[in-house]
């Protein structure tokens, strides 16, 4: 039953484009001395720093973004650390979103370096996704000397892990009736949706791939892992009926993440959500918004989650400003006292950049900035 009735809509055509380690491949392009070389793009490892993004090269000694800089740097001692470069990325973004525009206007952009594309009707009437795949990639080489991965299929869910199978510049294709017996062979953990603390979850279950999970009813999903269960029924059937949205208003900006391992080490979970900032600073820049209301969310080790929010009278725009009003929300928490698994940060109330009122006090911080940005970092 479920292989024949799986595709809700196979008529649907969606590609997932993934730029190959984007800001890091961007510093590679603009400085050739780093090209095959491990680059950390992220804070300066001798103070408070994070790794935002790193090359393929930096990668293969264990090293990923969110992760301590001073843990990076001993992973890695000959690795070779870059300030973010934010407007040069955003640059190189318009460029490929430019791109994606000549074949169609659908386009969901999830970040500066990755979208969705629905193909199903395009500017080049061409009935092969796969073909308008490997032109989009052709297009966007030519035009950045960057590579990019993608993932075609029919729905959101198994476009998004297509574009993971062949990285770096790769192309991977889903067809409808592939699906499940794709995601019956798939282990959990690579299910787009499925984090580490849910897949230790689902793991005690015996549940480790596809087939696994198929064997579950909705209502004995539903149990386990709340409304996400329904999620994860229909996905692993190859089902997933959201559409590519090309235009969204969002209330509200935010990002987290979950530890490797618990921890109450201060310094560490100050690094992390300074990390945390800075991508929220990103996302602000790219959506050209700011925010007045920061929350802080916190989910220690025994799975009970909190949140402290707090509403400002000017809305924020950068990482340091984020991270002061943070740090003050921390002082209300366990943070130090009991160990943390989970660290996330949201602004809302979001409203256009350029109607914030000029406040005297960012000078000296974005003249710091520019001054770090184009020296790199002192010893």
């Amino acid at each position: 039953m479920d292989a024949a009735t799986h595709v809700m809509n196979p008529l649907r055509k969606i590609i997932h484009i993934d730029m190959d380690a984007f800001f890091a491949s961007v510093e590679q392009l603009d400085n050739p001395s780093l090209r095959g070389k491990p680059v950390i793009v992220g804070g300066n490892p001798l103070k408070r720093g994070v790794v935002a993004a790193c090359s393929y090269e930096a990668r293969q000694f264990g090293i990923h973004s969110a992760m301590p800089s001073s843990k990076a740097v001993r992973l890695c001692p000959q690795a070779i650390f870059t300030p973010p470069r934010i407007k040069r990325y955003k640059e190189i973004s318009d460029e490929v979103m430019s791109i994606f525009s000549q074949f169609t206007e659908m386009i969901e952009p999830l970040s500066l370096d990755e979208a969705y594309l629905d193909v199903t009707v395009n500017k080049l009437k061409n009935p092969s996704a796969t073909r308008l795949a490997e032109i989009i990639r052709g297009r966007i080489f030519s035009a950045t000397g960057l590579t990019a991965s993608a993932g075609v299929s029919y729905n959101k869910f198994l476009a998004k892990i297509a574009s993971d199978l062949d990285k770096p510049n790769g192309l991977h294709v889903i067809l409808p009736d592939e699906a499940v017996s794709f995601l019956d062979t798939l282990a959990v953990g690579k299910f787009h949706g499925v984090g580490k603390v849910t897949e230790k979850k689902m793991a005690n279950l015996g549940i480790r791939f596809g087939r696994d999970l198929r064997q579950f009813s909705k209502a004995d999903l539903l149990l386990h892992f709340g409304k996400s269960g329904a999620f994860f029924f229909d996905i692993v059937r190859g089902r997933d009926d959201r559409t590519v949205t090309s235009t969204r208003e969002r209330k509200s900006i935010g990002s987290e993440t979950t530890l490797d391992q618990d921890t109450s080490d201060t310094k560490e979970i100050s690094d992390i959500l300074y990390y945390l900032a800075e991508k929220l600073e990103q996302a602000l820049l790219r959506k050209e918004c700011c925010g007045t209301t920061i929350t802080l969310k916190v989910r220690y080790h025994d799975f009970i989650t909190i949140t402290r929010s707090s509403t400002l009278s000017s809305p924020v725009l950068t990482a340091q400003e984020i991270f002061s009003e943070v740090n003050r929300l921390k002082q209300t928490t366990e943070i130090g006292r009991k160990k943390i698994r989970l660290l996330g940060i949201t602004v809302s109330k979001l409203s256009d950049r350029n109607l914030r009122k000029p406040v005297q006090l960012l000078l000296p911080f974005e003249k710091k900035y520019r001054v770090f940005e184009h020296q790199g970092f002192q010893k």
